[in-house]
C-alpha cells in the first residue's frame, strides 16, 4: 500500500502552512491529494518531497509560480545550485571532508558501524566538544545534502536516530555536581506540536547537563498549555525550545508569545534551533541562543537568582 501523509504531518515535515497547500493546490494544481470518504486531504511520498525541495527554494529567493511545476530532478537541481552559491561556506566541503567517515557509514548504511564511530569519537572528544565539533556541523551537512538529493530522507533519519542514541546515553551517564554556592535552573525541554526534529532538543540537553542544570525533557510536539502545566507542575526556572529550519516563522513568533503569555514572568522561556525568524525577530520576553551561547546564558541566570532563593 502506498504510503500517505495527512496535510497536518506534510505542514510539520515541509514547513509550508496549510493554507499554502491548499492555495497551491487551487492556484497551481500541485500539490494533489487524495481526499478520503470524509474529505481529508492525503499526500503521496512523492508529493512531500517535492514539497520539501520547494519550501528550500522559496527560501533561497526562488518564486513558487516559476519553480512549482518543475519535476522533482530539476528542483533538485537548483537546490543544489542555491546551496553551493548561498548557504555553502568556503570551508564546508573541508568540513565534509573532515566528517566523510560518518557521512560515507550513512550512505552505504552502515548505521551500526556509525553509532560505534559516533560513540568512539564521543569518548575522545568529551561530550561538549563532541555536540559542537561533530554533530553540530554533521547536521548541517546532512541537511544540506539531502536539500540537494546526495542522500535519501530515510538516511537523514537513520543517521538522527543513530546520534540520538549515542547521545542520550552519552547525558545519561554525565554526573555533573554543582560548584559550591552555585545554582543550577530546573529547566523544562521539549518543542511545539508541529517541530518533530528532537535532535537539535537533545544536543542542548547535553550541554545543559554538562552546565549543572537539571533537566527535565518532555519529548516533542508537546501542547502549548500542556507545557505551560508541565512548567507550573514542576516548578521550573526556564522553558527551553527547539525550532528546526522547516517551521514556519509566523507560526513560531505567534505560538512562542502565547506561552510566554501563559506563564509566569519568573519562568524564562529560552529558544534555539535553525529557524531564522526567531534570530531575526524574536518575541518579547524570550531568549534566543545557540549551543555555543548556553554557558554565558546559565551564568548570566545565577548572577540574577538571590542565593538565599536559588537551588544547590
Amino acid at each position: 500500500m502506498e504510503m500517505l501523509f495527512s496535510i497536518g504531518s506534510v505542514e510539520r515535515d515541509t514547513g509550508l502552512s496549510k493554507d499554502t497547500l491548499r492555495v497551491w493546490e487551487k492556484r497551481y494544481s500541485f500539490p494533489q491529494p487524495i481526499r478520503d470518504a470524509l474529505g481529508d486531504r492525503s499526500y503521496s511520498i512523492e508529493q512531500v518531497e517535492k514539497l520539501r525541495l520547494l519550501k528550500r527554494l522559496i527560501d533561497s529567493g526562488y518564486r513558487p509560480s516559476k519553480i512549482i511545476n518543475l519535476e522533482v530532478l530539476e528542483l533538485r537541481a537548483l537546490a543544489e545550485q542555491a546551496e553551493k552559491i548561498s548557504t555553502r561556506p568556503a570551508h564546508f566541503e573541508k568540513k565534509r571532508d573532515d566528517l566523510r567517515i560518518y557521512l560515507d557509514a550513512c550512505k552505504e548504511h552502515r548505521f551500526d558501524d556509525l553509532r560505534r564511530l559516533l560513540s568512539r569519537e564521543l569518548l575522545r572528544l568529551g561530550l561538549y566538544r563532541f555536540i559542537s565539533e561533530v554533530i553540530a556541523p554533521l547536521n548541517t551537512i546532512i541537511g544540506t545534502l539531502w536539500a540537494t538529493g546526495e542522500i535519501a530522507v530515510y538516511e537523514e533519519h537513520l543517521y538522527t536516530e543513530s546520534a540520538q542514541v549515542v547521545i542520550r546515553n552519552a547525558i545519561s551517564a554525565v554526573s555533573v555536581l554543582p560548584e559550591e554556592g552555585s545554582v543550577g535552573p530546573k529547566i523544562l525541554l521539549t518543542t511545539f506540536p508541529y517541530e518533530s526534529h528532537g535532535l537539535g532538543l537533545l544536543m542542548a540537553e547535553a550541554i545543559f547537563a554538562l552546565e549543572g542544570a537539571k533537566c527535565i525533557s518532555l519529548g516533542t510536539q508537546t501542547p502549548i498549555m500542556d507545557i505551560a502545566r508541565a512548567a507550573e507542575k514542576q516548578d521550573a526556572d526556564i522553558v527551553a525550545l527547539s525550532f528546526s529550519e522547516a517551521m514556519n516563522g509566523n507560526h513560531v513568533v505567534e505560538d512562542l508569545s502565547e506561552l510566554r503569555s501563559a506563564l509566569p514572568r519568573s519562568c524564562e522561556i529560552w529558544a534555539g534551533g535553525s529557524c531564522s525568524v526567531i534570530h531575526r525577530r524574536p518575541p518579547d520576553g524570550i531568549r534566543v541562543l545557540g549551543l555555543e551561547g548556553i554557558g554565558i546564558a546559565l551564568a548570566d541566570w545565577r548572577q540574577a537568582q538571590p542565593q538565599s532563593q536559588g537551588r544547590p
